[in-house]
């Protein structure tokens, strides 16, 4: 069964031997030959590494780097979907860490905790950016909300519901409460990849820019905004 697999620490033995090579072939990439991504995407990229492993790697490799051959609404689809992902995972562990670690709470108080925190980081990753780049407030919210919204509540219904189905009650000593969360993890990227993928063809996303067109020189790059067809310094995902 797949409880007796995810319960055994082969498990997460197995994926740390494939996570850790994954992500030392990142780093080493984007130090290498795309260091001219901004910070904040090098960021989206290690998230996602560490969320999923060689799938991540695998998005990355095909859609997050100037050496790609060209570009395509797919692997906008996927730049798209990382920048979600990288955000909502960091408040999935933490929201069921500390639904579970701290207030021992049941899978309903559980779930309502972690998708709070996931869907606030994911929201405020997007919405952080855009303020900075000088959009106003409300107009920053409202984009966020309405670029944001389908894609984190698609990803985290279906990552902390197989979350709950794999683990049930089991505590932070258990071996598949941490296998679930590596589990759920992606299923939920795979989950919200056809949400991004419509958002960006009815044009509420543009998408991340093509990462052959960013300033290689500057060691930054622009990325397009989400919604409603405007242009800003920050794309989001």
């Amino acid at each position: 069964m797949l409880t007796d697999i995810f319960s055994s620490p082969w498990f997460l033995a197995a994926w740390a031997a494939l996570m850790i090579p994954a992500q030392i072939v990142l780093i080493r990439d984007l130090a290498r030959n795309n260091s001219h991504l901004m910070s904040l995407m090098k960021l989206v990229w290690v998230l996602t590494v560490l969320y999923s492993g060689p799938i991540g790697l695998a998005v990355y490799w095909t859609c997050g780097r100037k050496e790609i051959a060209r570009d395509s609404i797919w692997r906008r689809g996927f730049r798209s979907v990382a920048h979600c992902y990288s955000g909502c995972g960091l408040g999935e562990i933490i929201g069921v860490t500390i639904a579970v670690g701290l207030l021992s709470l049941g899978n309903y108080g559980t779930a309502a905790i972690t998708f709070l925190f996931a869907y606030v980081i994911g929201f405020l990753l997007t919405f952080g950016p855009l303020v900075q780049d000088g959009m106003p407030v409300p107009k920053a919210l409202k984009d966020t909300f309405i670029a944001e919204t389908p894609s984190i509540a698609v990803m985290e219904i279906v990552a902390i519901g197989v979350d709950l189905a794999l683990a049930g009650s089991a505590g932070m000593g258990d071996v598949i409460f941490w296998s679930s969360i590596i589990v759920s993890l992606s299923c939920g990227l795979f989950a919200a990849y056809p949400v991004n993928l419509l958002l960006l063809k009815v044009g509420v996303k543009e998408g991340m820019m093509d990462p052959r067109m960013t300033d290689h020189g500057h060691g930054h790059d622009h990325e397009d905004a989400h919604s409603h067809g405007h242009e800003h310094a920050m794309s989001h995902g």
